[in-house]
């Protein structure tokens, strides 16, 4: 994989070019994507963007995200698409399999495939150029450093500043994790001197929701979260009936499993929901408790060190119990 920055000077030469990030798009993926299509369409590139899935309901206010082709829902469309493609751009992702059933139609494309990502462990050889930052607070800061880098700071307009500014909201839980440098704050800075209006987008993400999802997040907190003080951890295991009872879309649950983090010292929070296909994980942490290791030895997951997810073909109950077997093996960590 080549140095990002090789692409520079290649960018004012009009090419057919398709972005595409993980599947179930969050707010970073999208607003990286969408960040990155209107940056490109300036330079008179022909600009899709391909989700690999649906994604949130409440990420539609996202300007351009009416023209994103859903590969699953469109697949011919998409495909179409992809073969025509002479730049594939895939951010928010470390692997391939991180698209789900486009990986393979992703994989055998030729073409050039370029990597933004912050995520650890990159698939490296699956790339003709790329940059894999873990230190980033998210991939929408990376495309902020994509376009600084590229010389071209001034074609970041109110539709660019938005996305962008989403994403590393979003990322950063509003500026409060650990990530939230101060470039971060500094790009930040620039966006609000370019026109941005922060208050809105923080209210397009944070309240943008039906009731019915408050009413899901207080039953699940009420009914669903068990807390482990001997091991400063707290588990939210959903079922299949409680997403059916609240009628749960794409989305809704997004950010539950920040939640328990603010119980006075808990160290680790787990989700888990039980999906049709699969269990999905969603692991988050404070201090130095490393989810990203404890997801890919338990899990078939990974991520950050304060944050990752992961998987399990098990049923809810069985990976309900190796979640507690997990816990108890690394009771050292967790109670240090």
């Amino acid at each position: 994989m080549q140095p990002i920055q090789e692409i520079y000077p290649l960018l004012t030469t009009p090419r057919r070019v398709v972005i595409t990030m993980h599947q179930k798009p969050d707010a970073d993926a999208m607003g990286s994507a969408l960040g990155l299509y209107h940056f490109l369409k300036q330079f008179g590139h022909e600009v899709t963007v391909v989700s690999p899935t649906n994604w949130a309901r409440w990420l539609n206010w996202m300007p351009g995200c009416n023209t994103v082709v859903d590969f699953e829902l469109n697949r011919d469309k998409a495909e179409k698409i992809m073969d025509a493609a002479e730049w594939f751009f895939c951010l928010d992702f470390n692997v391939l399999l991180r698209t789900k059933n486009m990986a393979p139609k992703l994989r055998s494309l030729n073409c050039t495939r370029i990597l933004i990502d912050h995520h650890q462990q990159p698939e490296e050889a699956s790339f003709a150029y790329g940059v894999s930052d873990t230190s980033k607070s998210s991939t929408c800061e990376m495309i902020y450093d994509f376009i600084k880098g590229s010389g071209h700071l001034d074609k970041i307009n109110i539709e660019i500043a938005e996305c962008l500014y989403a994403g590393v909201m979003a990322d950063t839980g509003s500026f409060r994790f650990p990530a939230a440098s101060a470039a971060v704050h500094e790009m930040v800075s620039y966006l609000k001197a370019r026109g941005l209006n922060h208050t809105q987008v923080h209210e397009n993400v944070y309240d943008n929701f039906l009731e019915n999802r408050l009413r899901f997040i207080g039953h699940v907190l009420l009914h669903r979260m068990e807390v482990y003080y001997e091991y400063n951890t707290a588990l939210i295991a959903i079922s299949k009936k409680d997403l059916l009872r609240f009628e749960i879309k794409t989305g809704d649950s997004d950010g539950l499993v920040n939640y328990p983090l603010s119980i006075q010292g808990i160290k680790m929070a787990a989700l888990v929901i039980d999906r049709d296909e699969e269990r999905k994980w969603s692991f988050r942490s404070k201090g130095d408790f490393d989810v990203n290791t404890f997801a890919r030895k338990y899990f078939e997951g990974g991520g950050h060190y304060n944050a990752a997810g992961g998987r399990s073909s098990a049923s809810l109950d069985q990976t309900v119990e190796d979640f507690h077997r997990a816990m108890e093996e690394s009771a050292a960590a967790l109670q240090d």
